[in-house]
Parts: structure tokens; sequence; C-alpha cells
């Protein structure tokens, strides 16, 4: 008997039923095939299995939509992380130790805003618009204004020179003028780069005035052209000639005293003011006397030497020894040198070429020493700069020139120090004893001038380059507290180096010892709104240095602990306009700095940017009580460190050798 094909025994009911999802078991975990005797089976595949119901299945979506479902659920996915991450975040930062934050102790009201600030002796100098205005740093007081320029002042600089002060504003057309300021008034010097043929100005990248004001050099860029120029300043003469000043044609005018207007402090009404200076135009004093003008050290080429005999005797009185200028390398052979070079890396050097930046220079006065050999002829005064110390973009090369010249003399190099990678960075201490470069391969070296050696060498951890390099005041831990050693420290220098990547690190060298590297702050990865912009040494507390964050906070550390001390703030209405390049000023003298503050709720809403309130900030350490016990004891008593054996650094020679046989 045949069976019919199974289209022709269905029914119409019986289809419907076929149709129909009907209940099925799903084994849950891998499926294994059984063993062939009933006996070995499972007994547990009742459990093993789930009763699921046809109608809740997933069907596999068709595209696009199954790929739309993939990107919503990793949106899901993704933000729940994010969740997590800032939710974790949040219970860190309030586990965190809030340093205790101090409010300014003045708040000076300005109407224009402030572009620069520069702080000597008693007085605030702050650039802003066609001007600059003096204040007194202790009352906030505004004392003079001088604004006769028809563009801003973008950065200024503040020299003390004894009793007076040398005053260099540098105004948007980098124009840069000199100024005396001498007891109460004000006496314009000159304006160093000014031209009548606007084609030929010249613009001030960068200037230097020696310590002391007896030389000042400028960096000048213009017609693709860049030079650096130094002038020798008559201080002498200008403190006769404001002191006895000579009736000249312009005696006769009137002096004109411009309006002096007061700022108000915070909780006060107004202030009277209780200096009055005025602008001495009718006096002219002496101009500063030019004396060299350096260009960039050109590229090395083919020799023009004949023979090595007038190489030799171009470098008899070892001038331009080390600059690679001297040398006996013919063209042929730096062309093969470089036809060797490009084939050997040739997938590295295919591509776009950046254009090559302008090069450009930063210098140093230094002072005699025993590492600068000067002619015997020479007769320099002691604290005067002797020397020019200057280093271009890319050079491996740290020229020294002598400022014991004139502007017809040839301007060649006394020495040269060569470096084995191309220096990036150089300080000089505020004493002038201490030098410190940085080259390109995180490598620096450190220089005890007065005493003629290195300190020795030190390399930052890998990938992590120097962008800008602070001198401490040398100090000592003494009974838990940062102190000031008295009397002056031979061969002995710390200084703060902040990384590329946001870390902070302390030099520290000690004579003829190995210099130490300690990581202060570490390179903020979980917080990169954390990450250092500026570092600033304060040195009316010893070992301590003031942190400017990206994000606007203002932390006091202590170096020696690595701790933070404090925070400083402007008041809640302020804030920092512009955190990563903030605008402060510390001053060398007295216990305070200054920070410039805008308020963000006028930031949009007003339409003239004169209409904008500004202020600057006067924040004394003295108020702070965290600090009070440190600006008071500051200073270990030289017979403390005698009967100390813990400073054997700090100690004279005679004193270290007799401890040393007392204790053998």
């Amino acid at each position: 008997m045949f069976s019919a094909p199974p289209s022709v025994m269905t029914s119409p009911k019986g289809n419907r039923a076929h149709k129909m999802k009907l209940p099925i078991f799903t084994q849950k975990g891998m499926l294994e095939v059984p063993s062939p005797t009933e006996k070995d089976w499972s007994k547990d595949d009742e459990d093993n299995c789930v009763f699921s119901d046809p109608e809740q299945e997933v069907d596999s979506l068709p595209q696009p939509y199954r790929m739309i479902n993939k990107l919503v659920n990793f949106l899901f996915d993704r933000s729940w992380e994010i969740i997590e991450e800032r939710d974790v975040l949040r219970t860190a930062e309030l586990s965190r130790i809030q340093p205790t934050i101090y409010s300014p102790f003045i708040e000076s009201t300005l109407n224009k805003m402030p572009n620069c600030m520069a702080v000597s002796q008693d007085y605030v100098f702050i650039g802003g618009t066609k001007g600059f205005s003096i204040y007194n740093l202790h009352n906030a007081k505004r004392i003079y204004v001088w604004e006769k320029l028809k563009v801003d002042v973008t950065s200024i600089w503040a020299t003390d020179l004894g009793n007076e002060i040398l005053i260099a504003p540098v105004d948007e057309m980098g124009i840069v003028r000199l100024f005396y300021f001498y007891k109460d008034s004000l006496f314009l010097i000159k304006a160093i780069n000014e031209v009548d043929d606007t084609s030929k100005q010249t613009t001030c990248i960068k200037m230097e005035i020696s310590e002391g004001g007896d030389f000042a050099a400028f960096l000048l860029q213009g017609a693709g052209d860049i030079c650096l120029d130094v002038y020798k300043l008559p201080k002498e003469s200008w403190l006769k000639e404001v002191e006895y000043p000579q009736l000249s044609a312009n005696s006769k005018k009137k002096v004109r005293q411009l309006q002096m207007n007061t700022l108000d402090p915070v909780k006060t009404d107004s202030f009277e003011m209780d200096i009055n200076i005025c602008f001495r135009g009718d006096v002219k004093l002496s101009l500063p006397v030019h004396i060299m003008k350096i260009k960039p050290p050109k590229p090395v080429t083919g020799t023009t030497f004949k023979s090595p005999l007038e190489v030799f005797a171009k470098i008899e009185d070892c001038c331009g020894l080390g600059s690679g200028q001297n040398h006996f390398i013919k063209d042929s052979q730096w062309e093969q040198q470089v036809a060797i070079f490009n084939a050997t890396y040739k997938k590295y050097l295919d591509g776009e070429w950046e254009e090559e930046l302008l090069s450009m220079a930063t210098f140093h006065f230094l002072l005699p020493s025993f590492i600068i050999a000067m002619p015997a002829e020479v007769k320099n005064p002691p604290g005067v700069a002797c020397v020019l110390g200057v280093h271009w973009t890319g050079s491996h090369n740290f020229f020294l020139y002598s400022l014991n010249r004139t502007l017809k003399d040839k301007v060649d190099p006394e020495s040269t120090w060569p470096c084995a990678a191309p220096i990036t960075v150089s300080q000089l201490s505020c004493c002038c004893s201490y030098l410190v470069l940085a080259c390109k391969d995180g490598v620096l070296t450190l220089w005890d001038l007065a005493q003629g050696f290195s300190l020795g060498v030190i390399a930052l951890p890998e990938r992590c380059l120097c962008q800008s390099i602070h001198f401490l005041k040398y100090f000592l831990v003494h009974k838990g507290q940062n102190m000031y050693p008295e009397g002056p420290v031979k061969s002995q220098m710390k200084c703060v180096v902040l990384g590329t990547d946001g870390s902070l690190y302390l030099v520290a060298a000690s004579g003829t010892q190995r210099p130490t590297l300690s990581l202060l702050v570490e390179r903020p990865v979980k917080h990169p709104e954390e990450a250092i912009c500026a570092v600033a040494p304060v040195r009316a507390l010893p070992g301590m240095v003031l942190i400017f964050s990206s994000n606007g906070s203002v932390h006091l550390m202590d170096v020696a602990t690595s701790q933070i001390i404090c925070a400083f703030a402007p008041p809640r209405s302020y804030h920092l306009a512009v955190p990563w390049k903030p605008v402060f000023v510390v001053s060398s003298h007295h216990p305070c700095f200054l920070l410039r503050g805008d308020h963000p709720d006028e930031l949009g809403s007003a339409s003239n940017a004169e209409d904008i309130p500004n202020s600057i900030f006067y924040f004394n350490f003295k108020a702070c009580p965290l600090l009070e016990n440190i600006t008071r004891n500051c200073t270990i008593p030289q017979t403390d460190m005698l009967d100390n054996a813990a400073f054997p650094q700090v100690l004279p020679l005679e004193k270290r050798c007799e401890n040393f046989f007392q204790k053998r």
C-alpha cells in the first residue's frame, strides 16, 4: 500500500497546526554526543533543559537594521562606561584631601585690561592700553599713568638699579622703550628700535637686562632677518643727569603732570595720593651705547682653506674653537655624505617637509668667573657682567661673547661650549653663579660658573623633555622646616624642571657629588585638566614654588616633601580668562604675588572691552596662618650650622677637616 505525498494528506486544519509554533526544549550549555549505553545516560538531563517559548525567540534583523542595532548598543555600553568612570573620579575627588584655600588680601579693580605686570622694589608696573601704570605694591595705589602710545603694551620688564628702576615696555608693534624711574620723576631714555621708515621696522621678540643694569640685549626680527643687538647702559651718567639736570631749550616748557586716578582695594572707599610722580620730558638722558650686533651662525659648508695649516692658524687663539666653522672638509665630501644619508633614510625623508622656522636666540649675561677666561689687560669691576652667553635654535653650541668691545670690533665668540645635542632650554640663576643647559635628548648639564667646574650631568626620564627651568635659593631642612643658611654657600644648587608632559622634577647638585633627580608631580594622566602650565619660585618662602594648572588653580608646594601646603584663588565671581597662560608676578623681595582675574559674567555681555571689569589680586603670604611661622623664621644662624653635623656640605673646608679628624 502506497502512502500519499505529504501535500495530499494535509488538510486546512492540519496546515494551520503546522504553521503554529509549538513549545520546544532547549538544552543549556554545550551539546555532547550521548553514550551508546543507556546506563551511562545522565539523570540530570531534564534539569539541563529549559522550557522556552518560540514567540520570545529573537530573529536576526536584516540590514541595515542590524548595523543600527549594533551602533545603538555600542552607544549605550560606552555611555555606561563613561558614567562609571565619572562616578569613580567623583568618589576619588571627594576622598582627596583638599588644601586650605586663601583669598586675596587686596583687590584692585581696573577699568582697562592689564596685559602684563612687573615688580621692582615697592612698585608694580602694569602694561595695558596705550601705555603702562605705576602702583604702590603695599596699598595698591595708582601713583602714575603713562599713556602716549597708539597701541597696547604687551610685555614689560623692571630692573632694580639701586635707588632707581629701569623700565622697558614693549608694545604691539614690537617697539621697546627704556624709561628711567628716579624718586618722583619718570624719564624717557630712548625707543630702541623705532625708525621713520616702516619698511625697515624691526620687532623686539625677546630682551634681557644684566644684573645691576649695566648691559641690555634685544632680539630683533624684521624683513626675514634676525639679529641680537647688545647695548651698554650709562647708568652712572643717568644718575648725574637727573640729580643735576642741565638747562636746555626745553627747560622753559612746563612739565606736564598727568592726572592720577586712585584704585579702591577691598573694604576701602578710596585712597589719597601721597606721592606725586611727573614725567620729565625736558631732561634728555645719555643714550645707550650700541656695542655689538650678533647674527645666527652660518650653516656648516665646505671649507675655504687651502691647507690644514690655515685651519690651525685660524684657531691659534682659540677663537671659534668648537663652533664647527673651522675645518678642512671639502664641498664634494659634504655632498657625498648628504647623498649617502638621503639614500639610507629615504623612506623616512619622503613626505611633506615643514617650513623651517626662523632661528631664535636665548641669551644670558655672565659675571667674571674661573670658567670664563678674560684677557689680562681687561679690568672688569666686581658684580658687573663681562660675557654674553648665546645659543640659537637647533644649535649644539653655547657661544660666549666678550662685552668689552665696540661696534667696530669684529664679532667673533671668545669661546664655544659644544653639546652632544641641540640646546633647547637654558637658565641662569639669580646670583649668576649657576647655569643649566637642557638639550633635545633630555640631558641637563649643570655648571658652577663661580667655582669654574661642572656639577654633573643628569637625564630626565624617557620621552620627557625640558620645558622650563626655575632656580631655587639653596635651602636646608632643619627640624622639619625649610630654612636658608646664613651666609654664602658654595657649589650647592637646587632647581625645579617642568617637563613637556606636565611632570615636575627637583634637581639638586652638591659639589663633586652626583646630582639627584626627584619626582615632584607625575604626569596628569587621569586628570589632564590639572596639567601644570607655569611654575614660579617664592624666594620669601624657602623651598616653596607656586604651581599654576590649566584648570585655573594655584597651589603652593613644598619641594622638600612634594606636598601641597595651600591654595590661592580669587573670589568666586572671578576666574582666570586664560588659565593656561596666567598673568602673574612674584615679588623677589616681599612675601607676596599678584594675579590677574576677570569677571566671567561680563565677558560676553560687555559691548566694549573697556567696559569689562578686570582686577589685580594681591596675595600676601604673611596673612596666611599656615605660612606665618615660615615667613618669620626662615634662616639658620651660622652658629647652628657649625654645631650641627647634619649639614657638612655648607661648612667651610677648615671646619670640615676639623670634624673629620675629631671623628678619627
